[in-house]
């Protein structure tokens, strides 16, 4: 488990640049609204209870998420479903862990790209993540959705950005202490752990690690080609606490 906590960086870099992060609060705000009216969320009387809740909740994933062995049939609004899935999560922890990612490591990259180009950045890899994921698995008719993909681009890209912030972390082999750690260490290690699950995984519910990888590698190599408008041009601000004795 990777905690982060990223807040004075972010707001140092506001004060630089005197913008907010329209586009990833957004996103967040979007994906929250979503995720409360529909019939996942408990928020709403409007979808029943006991099975009939249950049958709402299978035939909402089956309209909104990706559903691989569908995707591929040529039909129209199929297509549709790699952008709408990254609006609809599977529960509190799939959103709220999404979410929190994409509120930590978001608002930098917005800043680097500016919000038009960040939101095709993060629409467009979010598609091919999960696009690439349904190709891989084109026979699963398990739907797929969530963020994550999108969200696992934004690391990739802050990961060549900004790959000398701190990040602090909480690290399960040293008992969930904090560690106060550069995110060339974090991002990485977070990759690493996503590739392991994913060899061990396979196409049936579950977490979809393949798009997470997709994902990462995509937000990566847009970076890394974009290198000469998004490096950053200033020492990276130590996060809170880094300066304390």
């Amino acid at each position: 488990m990777i905690v982060t906590r990223f807040g004075s960086l972010r707001t140092a870099a506001r004060r630089l640049t005197g913008r907010g992060h329209p586009v990833t609060y957004s996103l967040i705000a979007l994906c929250a609204i979503v995720f409360l009216l529909g019939p996942v969320s408990g928020f709403t009387t409007a979808y029943g209870t006991g099975e009939r809740l249950i049958a709402a909740q299978y035939a909402y994933y089956d309209r909104w998420g990706v559903i691989p062995a569908e995707l591929f049939r040529g039909r129209a609004e199929e297509a549709l479903t790699p952008l709408t899935a990254l609006f609809v999560h599977g529960g509190w922890l799939h959103l709220l862990g999404n979410l929190l990612f994409l509120q930590v490591f978001g608002g930098m990259l917005e800043e680097r790209m500016g919000p038009v180009r960040y939101l095709l950045f993060y629409l467009g890899c979010g598609y091919l993540a999960l696009l690439g994921y349904a190709a891989a698995f084109a026979d699963s008719a398990q739907p797929l959705v969530g963020a994550s993909g999108a969200i696992s681009a934004v690391l990739g890209a802050f990961l060549h950005v900004l790959p000398k912030a701190r990040v602090t972390t909480l690290l399960p082999f040293l008992l969930f202490l904090p560690v106060r750690v550069p995110a060339w260490v974090v991002l990485p290690f977070w990759a690493a752990l996503q590739w392991i699950a994913a060899r061990r995984g396979g196409e049936g519910p579950g977490v979809a690690y393949l798009a997470h990888l997709i994902g990462f590698a995509l937000g990566f190599l847009y970076a890394w080609t974009r290198s000469g408008s998004l490096r950053v041009r200033t020492p990276a601000t130590a996060t809170e606490g880094d300066s304390k004795p």
